[in-house]
């Protein structure tokens, strides 16, 4: 990778709290102007104190709010670590740069090996395609779509079981949900491989089939782990389709190096 220094070019990163700040601490080795969007305080802490690193905390809710930011901040590469479904904020922030032509966008995705040869689906609702009466189905899938995935699967028969993050907003959307509140476990996803919680769940749900999204994530890759260690049937719900006017990269130098030599 060139390791020229760059000292006129500010660099938009959207992401979490996983990719995001490995791209930051690389960008910023390089002399980089850094700015990061984050959704809330805590997320921000995971980020490296530098006085060339800028944190905006909260949501940008719409296109014009998005074409502000890059003309107050004069942003030059933007670089979209988003969740692979966090489809609103890709599709805002594509939209809103489209419409001032400006073209610089890198998305990364994560790319992830898969160990239990999992079913890849389109549509949750793919899965009735498969026995599902008295099946136990444990859903990882976020809490957002969790009442509609619930309410077919239990309506095709299925047991539903989910697995919902300790945040205020998943509790909520999860506890109001038509899934029972005794098939409900909050808990943030563990890295640990071996004796994880999510193991624990399963066995002691009788987990047959577990529904998880294609992110790229650890989190997918402790579910592909599990299913592959306990026989059981694991389905991946498939991660959108990336927009047209995006430069799509799954590892951290190629990215960053296209960067540096972009003009």
């Amino acid at each position: 990778m060139q390791n020229h220094k760059k000292c006129h070019e500010n660099v938009w990163i959207l992401s979490g709290t996983a990719d995001g700040p490995i791209l930051a601490r690389r960008l910023l080795e390089l002399n980089y102007s850094v700015f990061i969007s984050v959704v809330s305080y805590k997320a921000s802490k995971v980020y490296p104190e530098n006085n060339k690193l800028h944190i905006i905390t909260g949501r940008l809710i719409d296109e014009n709010s998005i074409q502000k930011f890059i003309f107050n901040n004069e942003i030059t590469h933007i670089i979209d670590a988003t969740h692979p479904f966090a489809q609103k904020i890709s599709e805002n922030l594509e939209n809103a740069c489209r419409k001032i032509q400006f073209f610089k966008i890198y998305k990364y995705e994560r790319r992830k090996e898969n160990y239990s040869n999992p079913i890849k689906i389109s549509d949750f609702r793919e899965l009735a395609n498969f026995e599902l009466k008295n099946k136990n189905i444990l859903l990882a899938i976020g809490s957002r779509s969790l009442d509609v995935f619930a309410n077919f699967y239990i309506n095709s028969g299925a047991n539903v079981y989910a697995r919902i993050l300790a945040t205020p907003e998943a509790i909520s959307k999860g506890l109001s949900s038509c899934v029972r509140n005794s098939n409900i476990a909050i808990l943030n996803p563990s890295k640990e491989k071996q004796d994880s919680l999510e193991s624990y769940l399963c066995n002691y749900w009788k987990i047959d089939y577990v529904l998880c999204r294609e992110s790229g994530s650890y989190t997918q890759e402790l579910w592909d782990q599990l299913c592959l260690s306990t026989n059981k049937k694991l389905f991946l719900l498939k991660r959108p389709k990336t927009f047209d006017h995006s430069l799509v990269f799954s590892e951290y130098d190629e990215l960053i190096q296209k960067i540096s030599i972009a003009e």
